[in-house]
């Protein structure tokens, strides 16, 4: 009898870590996913810790409960504010998203100064100059409050989006900022790569915080591996599970943007507080 595939839970508070999602299957891990956006409580950035926590260790609760055998938290905030928290109560192994785009920006940086584009949140936090600066490297973060809506409105390819992006870019890099590496510092910005490899100072690296947890989630499991799969198992097409707190035909429509690729079946979840 074939051993199921295992499984990997990856938690966001909304649609962005789709993209975090989209790279673990380009990454071709013998798994199947689970994905839970916690539609209904976006945003995280305007909630306190305490909230944060709570809201995060009930959705990973929730993956577990499904049979998640690693965690991937797809959240820029909810790994700030509950990294911690969430790798304390889990009972299988976590992978946050910090850490993974900071050790890839660090590497890739010669003159070992980065700029972080985030949420607001994010920067509030400070959890990517931390990370950096551990690491040995100076970082400017820069918040970019618009860029979210933009993204969730589709506008990824409009002018009004690049000349947005623009004066983020311009203020985040100044005059005679030597930075050499651009860090998405947000689930949502890998859909404006283009865009923004188009408007960066050219010499300049970038660094995708989904791209970075996905690798970091392919490290961690040849240290530490699921069950093996029979070659059936590993020749099938992984399965997929969608989760939501709130409209699933929203999700449905938005995910397809994040993850391109059509979602067929979103289950929705009400979690009690």
């Amino acid at each position: 009898m074939a051993m199921r595939r295992p499984a990997i839970g990856v938690f966001d508070s909304g649609f962005g870590g789709l993209t975090v999602l989209k790279e673990l299957i380009g990454h071709s891990l013998d798994a199947d996913y689970l994905y839970f956006g916690d539609t209904a409580r976006l945003p995280y950035g305007s909630k306190s810790t305490e909230t944060v926590s709570r809201f995060a260790l009930g959705a990973c609760q929730y993956l577990e409960d499904r049979g998640a055998q690693l965690l991937v938290i797809a959240c820029n905030t909810a790994t700030a504010l509950a990294l911690g928290q969430i790798s304390a109560a889990a009972h299988v192994p976590v992978v946050g998203v910090i850490e993974p785009g900071a050790e890839c920006a660090a590497a890739a940086s010669r003159s070992r100064k980065v700029v972080v584009l985030a949420t607001e949140a994010t920067v509030s936090s400070h959890a990517y100059q931390k990370a950096l600066a551990a690491r040995g490297i100076e970082a400017r973060e820069k918040a970019c409050p618009l860029l979210v809506p933009l993204v969730e409105e589709g506008w990824v390819d409009h002018p009004i989006t690049e000349q947005v992006a623009q004066i983020y870019v311009d203020q985040a890099f100044g005059e005679r900022n030597e930075a050499d590496v651009l860090l998405l510092g947000c689930t949502h910005y890998p859909l404006l790569k283009p865009l923004l490899r188009r408007i960066a100072p050219r010499d300049v690296t970038l660094v995708d915080s989904a791209e970075s947890a996905a690798t970091a989630v392919r490290k961690k499991l040849k240290l530490d591996p699921l069950p093996r799969l029979s070659e059936a198992e590993r020749r099938s097409i992984p399965r997929l599970n969608f989760f939501a707190t709130d409209s699933v035909e929203k999700f449905r429509r938005l995910g397809a943007m994040f993850l391109c690729h059509r979602i067929d079946h979103v289950e929705h979840v009400d979690l009690k507080e």
